[in-house]
């Protein structure tokens, strides 16, 4: 889920229809006479436009038209059964989180032939492994992945300066800094809470692989109540309990609360890297200090993208996008060649729809393993102020956020359990946890061992 996305249920409603009436769509004209039907999860109005532009330099390259399709993640997997049961199915499908990929996979809905052929004609040496690695499975590459976005712990290093404390990348010294700051009207630590939200999910998954606590092992055995996420649910327990702000909290009232001044610390996706810089009019940072300079906390936050437990090794949550070609299609030829331009000559200007969310993992081409980064590095962020991410934060900072892709790790997926990653994220056990842990309800083991049993139930039930 991005959680940067929003849109009204009426709207949904209307991209719904617009998605299923345009399933099949074989109309236009062309060099090849052929029309392409592309369903994108980048759905907000902005970023259709911006992906329909670069289709459209596709369509004068190459004389194939493609029609954008916006498509609601939420209600994706509910389109995507419907179109497969009529037959209409889209020709190709961007911005897939892995999830989805999956779960098209589950169903048989991927040509792994035909997206294997893209990833080897651009050079699988060009993509990041973990990637690759990532939306492959069984020898099979299900998808093309084309860019990333982090969970990051954001932390004020004003305000650990003054304390002395350092960075905030082990349980320990997260704990330790959200005690010593929370005091007076700032809370330590901002963390997500509601039941009925993947954020919070992604929040405790986190926290959770660099203490190898784990969704599921090898043998598809349950592992959410090993010692490893027990000690897990202790910590996001302890933190929001005792140092966090009261209340339910979710996506807006954690950001909100960091934006005015009042935690020290926030766990949030990397999409609030420009917001932070104050290039949002709707989401302007409100601390004191930002009344006089909108760049204040952007220039006294830091970034931590690697978490470690005392079990585990550093490890980071991080979501691998892609572009995936459905099976059985009519124009397979013009589908390779279009996701093949998207991850090229588009590429650049694909990336450059939400920068501080779309990390580049394929970095280069044969000619400069480093062309896409580099490019990557200089594209505007924001909405109603745009500037480069590097003419706000460190160059260490653009760096680390670079590479995290790298090293990106997920529940489930290297088991080969993304069907029941897609359908835990439906059910949310791991928020449902974590809330009757926040208000009380539960213990650490007490909430771990309810998450197992949810997560059991759905496994059985996919059987």
């Amino acid at each position: 889920m991005k959680i940067s996305r929003s849109i009204a249920l009426a709207a949904v409603a209307g991209l719904a229809a617009a998605a299923l009436s345009a399933c099949g769509d074989d109309e236009g004209s062309g060099g090849s006479g052929e029309t392409l039907t592309v369903w994108s999860l980048e759905n907000q109005t902005e970023r259709v436009q911006a992906t329909q532009a670069i289709a459209d330099k596709f369509t004068a390259a190459s004389g194939i038209k493609v029609k954008i399709v916006a498509t609601d993640e939420n209600q994706f997997s509910s389109l995507i059964t419907s179109a497969a049961a009529a037959g209409t199915l889209p020709d190709v499908v961007g911005a897939l989180p892995l999830a989805a990929v999956a779960q098209m996979a589950t169903n048989d809905l991927v040509d792994a032939e035909a997206t294997k052929a893209v990833v080897d004609g651009l050079g699988t040496g060009t993509f990041s492994p973990r990637a690759l690695e990532l939306t492959s499975q069984d020898g099979k590459q299900l998808a093309v992945p084309s860019d990333g976005w982090a969970q990051l712990l954001f932390y004020r290093t004003d305000l650990f300066s003054k304390a002395g404390l350092p960075t905030p990348d082990t349980y320990d010294k997260i704990l330790d800094a959200a005690a010593k700051l929370n005091t007076g009207g700032t809370a330590g630590i901002s963390l997500a809470t509601v039941s009925n939200d993947a954020f919070t999910e992604q929040s405790f998954e986190n926290l959770a692989l660099g203490n190898g606590c784990e969704l599921v092992d090898a043998n598809k055995t349950i592992t959410l109540d090993s010692p490893q996420c027990v000690r897990t649910f202790q910590l996001y327990g302890d933190l929001t309990t005792k140092y966090s702000v009261p209340g339910a909290q979710d996506v807006d009232t954690t950001r909100a609360t960091y934006f005015s001044g009042k935690s020290a610390m926030v766990v949030w996706s990397s999409f609030l890297l420009d917001e932070l810089a104050g290039t949002r009019n709707d989401a302007l940072p409100t601390c004191p200090q930002c009344k006089a300079d909108k760049k204040f906390l952007a220039k006294n936050t830091g970034v931590v993208t690697a978490i470690a437990g005392p079990d585990g090794k550093p490890a980071q949550f991080g979501e691998i996008t892609s572009w995936t070609i459905t099976n059985g299609g009519e124009r397979t030829d013009a589908a390779k060649r279009f996701v093949n331009y998207l991850m090229n000559e588009g590429y650049t200007d694909w990336l450059g729809i939400a920068p501080e969310g779309k990390f580049p993992v394929r970095k280069g081409d044969a000619t400069d393993p480093a062309k896409f980064t580099k490019a990557w590095n200089d594209l505007p962020a924001g909405v109603d102020t745009k500037q480069p991410l590097g003419d706000v934060y460190p160059a260490e900072v653009i760096d680390a956020l670079a590479k995290s892709p790298d090293t990106f790790q997920r529940w489930g997926f290297p088991q080969k359990q993304g069907a029941l990653v897609g359908a835990t994220l439906s059910e949310l056990p791991v928020p449902k946890a974590i809330n009757a842990l926040s208000g009380g309800e539960k213990d650490a083991a007490g909430a771990a061992e309810q998450a197992a049993e949810d997560v059991r139930s759905i496994q059985k039930s996919l059987e």
